[in-house]
């Protein structure tokens, strides 16, 4: 016999029923973001045109690769700008 008060069986219903609750779980660049549903826990990131998709680990390793390509020209651009601030 199945338990109804199984919470991963709760959380789906609820979000099938009323839709998901996401909040921003991390900021990959300045346009591309991944959210998580705060019920079920499902995980979307913004594609190119800024639409929410399912996190694959496809697009992990290229949220991934975006990542660390975005931080490293933000500290170039940074270091940059503090030296011609010092010049």
């Amino acid at each position: 016999m199945e338990n109804s008060n199984n919470p991963k069986l709760t959380a789906k219903l609820y979000c099938a029923l009323f839709g998901h609750n996401y909040f921003l779980s991390k900021k990959v660049t300045y346009h591309i973001k991944e959210y998580t549903c705060k019920s079920c826990k499902k995980q979307v990131t913004t594609n190119v045109h800024g639409d929410l998709i399912d996190l694959t680990p496809k697009y992990k390793e290229i949220n991934s690769v975006l990542e660390r390509v975005h931080n490293k020209r933000k500290l170039r651009l940074q270091n940059k700008s503090n030296v011609s601030s010092i010049i």
